[in-house]
Order: structure tokens, then sequence, then C-alpha cells
């Protein structure tokens, strides 16, 4: 079975939260081990244009968030799964999901 590593960022605050909808969906599964993530910290930058609905800042206004990096593997089974509880449980309109597929 095809594996893969996501990657997503959050506000710090949303983290534990997020990893928590990940887990419940299928991700972080390696072995015989769940939950499993890796996390950095790191500072996101933005600015909502018009038409954007922002969680967090102002329209045409520069934006700085305290962010954490959350990184998982996933089988292919649950990647759809996964995806949409990352899209439902994100404080954001538009999260950004990198995925990559593991050899």
């Amino acid at each position: 079975m095809k594996t893969y590593k996501l990657a997503v960022t959050v506000p710090e605050r949303d983290a534990e939260k997020l990893r928590l909808a990940i887990s419940n969906a299928g991700g972080g599964k390696i072995g015989n081990y769940v939950h499993c993530s890796f996390s950095v910290k790191g500072l996101g930058r933005f600015t909502p244009q018009n038409g954007a609905a922002p969680a967090i800042g102002t329209v045409e206004c520069p934006e700085e968030v305290a962010e954490e990096r959350i990184e998982i593997n996933c089988n292919e089974d649950s990647l759809d799964l996964v995806v949409k509880a990352i899209r439902s449980s994100h404080p954001y309109e538009e999260p950004v999901i990198d995925i990559y597929a593991l050899v």
C-alpha cells in the first residue's frame, strides 16, 4: 500500500485540535503506533485580499501568525478522509496541505 507524508501549518493555539482530527481520520499511523506526528514552530505571513473572510487579521492588512507545521504519515486508504478532516477542522478558509508520496 502506498504511503504519503502530509504537512500542514496551523496557528499554534489550534495545533492539538488539528492533530486529533487527523488521527481520528486515520492519519499518523506507523506500524504498531498511532497519533504519530512531527511539529516545528514558525511564523506564517499573509495578506487577506478583498473577498477573503480571514480567521485572523483584516482584509488588505499584512499579518504574521505564530504557527506550527504538523507532518504526519498517511496510508493511501485514509488519504481522502485525512484531507477532509484537515479542511473541516482547520481555522483558515484556505489551509495549505502539502502531500508527498513516499517511496
